[in-house]
C-alpha cells in the first residue's frame, strides 16, 4: 500500500505545478489504478464506472471524457518523472531498450492513425491488411524479482506517406508530418539518453530495424554511448577485418577485408568450430551451441561481433557493435527482447488498449498514454516489492509470477482502507465490499 501511494504521489505531484486543475491529478491516479484493476474494462465508460462505484468520486461524465481527450496532459512530463522513478534502470552498466512495432486491427471508422496495414504474422482465417493503427513503440528490458520484463518507455503511431497525402490527419491543431518508423524510434530513444546522461544504451531489436537507418544519426547525436544488437539476414554479405599496414601506399588505407561470404553460407562452414555455452535464456540455464568472430558489416560500416547460434536443423546469427559483449551476454538479451512481444500482449490484452473505441486524436493517444504507463507502474510496483510474487495459477515448464499477479497485488494495496486515507478520493465508496470479491475471481 505504502509502495502504492509513494509511485502515485510522484506522479501527481506534476498536476501541482499547474493552475486551473484541481482535481485532475486525483483523476489521473484513480484512472490509472481503474486501468490496473483486474476486473476492469479500461474503456471510458468502463473507468468512469469504476471511479464513481468503488472510489466514491461524483463526476460529471462531460468533464471525465474531456478529461481522457485532454490535450492538456503534461506527457512529457509525466514520463520523464516515471523513467526516474524505475529502481536501478541499468542491466551490467547500461539501459537495455528493446524497439518494436505491432499493429491493433480496429473495427471502427474514421479512427486517428487507423488505415490498412500488411500483417506479416497474419493466419490463414485472417486479412492480410486489416484495418489497424501501427504503433512503435520502446521498452526498458530489465530482471524483476528474478524474470525478465519490459516496460514501456514511449510510443508513436505510424502512418504511411501516402495516407498522410491523402487524408492530411491533423493532430493538435497541426498537420501531421510524415516520419519513417526508425525516425520515430530515434526521436523516442533520445529523449530516453537526454534524461540519462553518461550512461550507455543498447538497442536490442530484430533484424528490420537493426540497420544503418537507426544506428548512423544514434551514432551521430550519443557517439559511444549507443550500440546496436540484433539479428543478421541470412543474405548478407561479411568481410573480414583490413590488414594492417606494413608500408607506406598511394591511396586510403583499405577499410574492409576479403569478403567472407554470405551469413548463410559462413553457418555451414563454422558449425563444426562451434562451442556450448551456459546461457540463461527464457527463464531457465540452458546449453546451447554457438561460435564467435568478429568481422565487418558494410551495412552499417563498422566492426561488429558475430555470433552464430546453432539448434538441431536451424541456425540464428547475431550482430553487436559493442565488441566487448560476451557470447552468453549477447544470447540472453536478444533471448529477452521477447518481453516486448509480451509487453504488446499485456498493453492490447490484459490492460485492454485494444478495446478502445475513441476516434479523437487526443483521445487516441491519450488512452494508450494511460495503458502504458500503468503498465509500467505495475512493474515498477514489482520492483520495489520485497518478496517475489507467488504464481496464482501453475502452468507447466513456467515457474515464475506473471504480469496478472502483479495487478491483483496492486488491486489489493488499492482497495486497502488506509490507502484511501492517504490519498482521500472525493467521496464514499458504494461497492467497497464487492472488491474483495472480485479480486478473488479475477486472475
Amino acid at each position: 500500500m505504502y509502495i502504492l501511494h509513494s509511485l502515485l504521489r510522484e506522479i501527481k505531484e506534476e498536476f501541482n505545478k499547474t493552475t486551473k486543475v484541481k482535481n485532475r491529478g486525483l483523476w489521473f491516479i484513480y484512472t490509472i489504478i481503474a486501468i490496473i484493476l483486474p476486473f476492469t474494462s479500461s474503456r471510458t465508460s468502463a473507468l468512469l464506472r469504476t471511479l464513481e462505484t468503488l472510489f466514491g468520486f461524483n463526476i460529471n461524465k462531460k468533464r471525465y471524457y474531456r478529461f481522457m481527450a485532454s490535450p492538456k496532459i503534461p506527457w512529457q512530463n509525466l514520463w520523464i518523472r516515471l523513467w526516474h522513478l524505475i529502481p536501478e534502470p541499468e542491466t551490467n552498466g547500461r539501459l537495455l531498450i528493446a524497439l518494436d512495432d505491432s499493429i491493433n486491427p480496429k473495427s471502427g471508422k474514421k479512427i486517428y492513425a487507423c488505415e490498412h496495414l500488411f500483417d506479416h504474422a497474419a493466419k490463414q482465417n485472417q486479412s492480410k491488411y486489416p484495418w489497424a493503427q501501427n504503433v512503435v513503440l520502446i521498452g526498458l528490458l530489465k530482471i524483476v524479482k528474478g524474470r525478465w520484463s519490459c516496460l514501456p518507455l514511449a510510443s508513436s503511431y505510424y502512418n504511411t506517406k501516402k495516407y498522410i497525402q491523402t487524408h492530411k490527419p491533423i493532430f493538435k491543431g497541426k498537420p501531421v508530418e510524415f516520419q519513417t518508423k526508425l525516425q520515430q524510434a530515434v526521436a523516442m530513444i533520445l529523449k530516453v539518453g537526454k534524461q540519462f546522461p553518461n550512461i550507455g544504451i543498447l538497442i536490442v531489436t530484430d533484424s528490420w530495424f537493426g540497420n544503418n537507418g537507426l544506428w548512423k544519426p544514434l551514432r551521430q547525436k550519443l557517439n559511444e554511448l549507443i550500440d546496436l544488437l540484433s539479428r543478421l539476414r541470412a543474405n548478407c554479405n561479411i568481410f573480414d577485418l583490413p590488414e594492417p599496414c606494413t608500408e607506406a601506399k598511394r591511396g586510403r588505407p583499405l577499410k574492409y577485408g576479403k569478403k567472407l561470404g554470405t551469413t548463410s553460407s559462413l553457418a555451414a562452414e563454422y558449425r563444426d568450430r562451434a562451442k556450448e555455452y551456459s546461457v540463461n535464456l527464457y527463464g531457465k540455464v540452458r546449453t546451447v551451441l554457438a561460435y564467435e568472430r568478429v568481422v565487418m558489416l558494410k551495412t552499417l560500416k563498422c566492426k561488429v561481433k558475430v555470433v552464430w547460434v546453432y539448434r538441431r536443423t536451424q541456425w540464428t546469427a547475431l550482430f553487436t557493435t559493442d565488441i566487448t559483449l560476451s557470447v552468453e551476454e549477447m544470447i540472453e538479451y536478444y533471448g529477452a527482447r521477447w518481453k516486448i512481444e509480451a509487453c504488446f500482449k499485456e498493453l492490447k490484452q490484459d490492460i485492454g488498449s485494444a478495446e478502445t473505441q475513441t476516434r479523437n486524436p487526443v483521445a487516441v493517444t491519450n488512452h494508450l498514454q494511460f495503458c502504458m504507463m500503468a503498465t509500467s507502474l505495475t512493474w515498477i510496483y514489482a520492483c520495489r516489492l520485497e518478496k517475489t510474487p507467488a504464481r496464482r495459477h501453475a502452468v507447466n515448464g513456467r515457474t515464475h509470477y506473471a504480469f496478472s499477479d502483479i495487478r491483483r497485488l496492486v488491486a489489493r494495496a488499492a482497495m486497502d482502507e488506509n490507502f484511501s486515507i492517504l490519498c482521500p478520493p472525493p467521496g464514499n465508496s458504494i461497492l467497497k465490499s464487492l472488491a474483495s470479491a472480485f479480486m478473488r475471481l479475477a486472475a
